[in-house]
C-alpha cells in the first residue's frame, strides 16, 4: 500500500480547524470481499492529531463500497450472499451488453452490471465521529472496503477534520 498525505489548518473566528487527508492506494482485492480497513483509518486519525471532529472514508470507485459492520466471518459470508441475491452476477444487465453500450468503455471492460447495482445498496463513504483523538466506533463496528466487482487494486481516501 502506498500512502499520500496532506495536512491543512484553517483559522476562522480565532478557532483553528485542521484537515488531514491520507490516500491508501494499491489495496489488492478479490471479489466479493470485505476488507477490514479499520486499523488504517485509526492510524490516519492518530497521525492527524485531531482530537474532536469527523473522519470520512471514501472509495474512489463505483464498484467498491465503504461500509461499517461487524467483522465476524459467518456474517461476512451472509452479507456476500445477500448482495449476490440482491443483484446476481448471472442476471441480465443492459450495462453488460457491449453491442449496444457505448459510454464509459475501456479496453479491459468486463460485464459488471451486478456490482454497480450492489453498490447502490452500500454507498461510497462513511463518516465516523472522532472523540478524544480516537474513532468513536461501537464495540463490534469495523470499517470495510467492499469489493463488488473483480480482483484489482483500489484506492480509499481518508479525510480527518476537526480540532
Amino acid at each position: 500500500m502506498k500512502r499520500g498525505e496532506e495536512m491543512r489548518t484553517t483559522i476562522e473566528d480565532g478557532v483553528a480547524m485542521r484537515m488531514h487527508r491520507v490516500a491508501i492506494q494499491r489495496i489488492a482485492t478479490t471479489a466479493p470481499e470485505f476488507i477490514d480497513i479499520t486499523d488504517e483509518v485509526a492510524a490516519a486519525v492518530e497521525a492527524s492529531g485531531i482530537q474532536d471532529g469527523t473522519v470520512t472514508v471514501f472509495s474512489r470507485h463505483t464498484t467498491a463500497a465503504i461500509k461499517i459492520n461487524e467483522n465476524e466471518p459467518l456474517l461476512l459470508r451472509d452479507m456476500a450472499r445477500f448482495l449476490e441475491t440482491s443483484a446476481p452476477r448471472e442476471a441480465e444487465y443492459r450495462h453488460n451488453d457491449f453491442v449496444i453500450r457505448t459510454a464509459n468503455m475501456t479496453d479491459d471492460e468486463c460485464p459488471n452490471g451486478h456490482s454497480h447495482c450492489q453498490h447502490l445498496l452500500l454507498g461510497a463513504s462513511e463518516t465516523i465521529p472522532v472523540m478524544g483523538g480516537r474513532l468513536a466506533l461501537g464495540r463490534w463496528q469495523s470499517i470495510f472496503l467492499v469489493e463488488l466487482d473483480r480482483p484489482r487494486e483500489r484506492e480509499v481516501i481518508i479525510q480527518v477534520q476537526g480540532f
